[in-house]
């Protein structure tokens, strides 16, 4: 299987926080180069080279496994593009270069932010496992990590088992441990949960640090999440994401529709959409929690859909940032 020049996993990119002993100076986001996505592709098919030597050998692998979406989350999208004037294939067997050639020709309608988060938010997360059902995201039939094995147990695993393979001396996978490679899979990917949400946490709790004496101040920021309590927000400078109480929006009482992922007044029928370009002023932040609390100072676009009623049945899109 060929894959795609653009993986549809690659889509953000983290922030890299400069610090003084005890706080933090500023935030950057990182550049990426043509140089970075050349040595990308460079561990993507040693990562795959790994893969095919212990295919090859019948040998014990630890794979990096990603599902295409399950049904009730395309049927979502499809009832979201329908909105939209967009579509998906029929098939009910797609491949990620479908999704790419979809965010493609929506990079000429005005949602296209909207419609990148909510394709992203569509896709299943990546795990490890021994059985291989290839990676949707990259559209590669098979993938195992190799290249960081200072960092990530899995890619120590798939060296312990190349060295056991190919009869390199000791250090190998034991007999043991090939007889437990779900067990040990599993185990790597509940850790990985955890450390993606302690890094999330440590940011949060960073960046709200770094903001604790601009309250008051007023930030361009984007809608990056809509819930019937209200709006997350993420500032466009720093990165940093806040949450805008439903109930501080406007003189109107704004009901979550979760079809179209948008706050919508009852009364005015302003709406705000994920991924909406607004303006908001700090209103609190609390560093030990890593919270900050904003006040909405952009109008609601007007929307298409009747005041208090969605245009379409309520199937959920949740879910943040997979990593591949």
């Amino acid at each position: 299987m060929r894959r795609d020049p653009e993986p549809l996993a690659d889509r953000l990119h983290l922030r890299e926080h400069v610090e003084r002993p005890g706080r933090v100076e500023r935030v950057v986001t990182p550049d990426r180069l043509a140089a970075h996505r050349l040595i990308e592709e460079f561990m993507i098919q040693a990562n795959v080279a790994a893969a095919e030597a212990l295919e090859g050998k019948r040998a014990p692998v630890i794979y990096r496994v990603h599902d295409a979406p399950s049904k009730e989350k395309l049927l979502a999208l499809r009832d979201f593009l329908e909105g939209l004037e967009l579509k998906l294939p029929g098939s009910t067997t797609l491949r990620s270069g479908d999704f790419n050639r979809l965010l493609q020709r929506a990079k000429t309608l005005p949602v296209v932010d909207l419609v990148n988060e909510v394709v992203l938010r569509s896709q299943s997360q990546a795990v490890y496992a021994p059985e291989n059902i290839g990676h949707f995201g990259l559209n590669l039939q098979r993938y195992a990590h190799f290249t960081s094995p200072i960092r990530r147990y899995a890619d120590l695993m798939v060296h312990r088992s190349l060295i056991r393979a190919l009869e390199l001396g000791a250090g190998g996978v034991t007999d043991d441990e090939a007889g437990q490679l779900k067990d040990i899979a599993q185990a790597i990917s509940d850790t990985e949960r955890r450390a993606m949400a302690a890094e999330r946490e440590t940011a949060d709790r960073l960046i709200a640090g770094y903001l604790a004496d601009r309250v008051g101040a007023e930030f361009p920021a984007r809608i990056s999440g809509v819930t019937r309590s209200g709006l997350f927000v993420r500032l466009s400078d720093t990165g940093a994401d806040g949450f805008v109480p439903a109930a501080t929006i406007g003189n109107d009482y704004f009901r979550h529709h979760e079809a179209e992922h948008a706050l919508i007044g009852d009364r005015t029928g302003e709406a705000y959409r994920l991924g909406d370009d607004v303006r908001v002023r700090l209103v609190e932040a609390i560093p030990m929690a890593g919270a900050l609390r904003f006040e909405m100072l952009s109008s609601g676009k007007r929307s298409s859909a009747p005041a208090g009623k969605a245009r379409w049945a309520h199937r959920g899109l949740r879910g943040r940032n997979r990593r591949r």
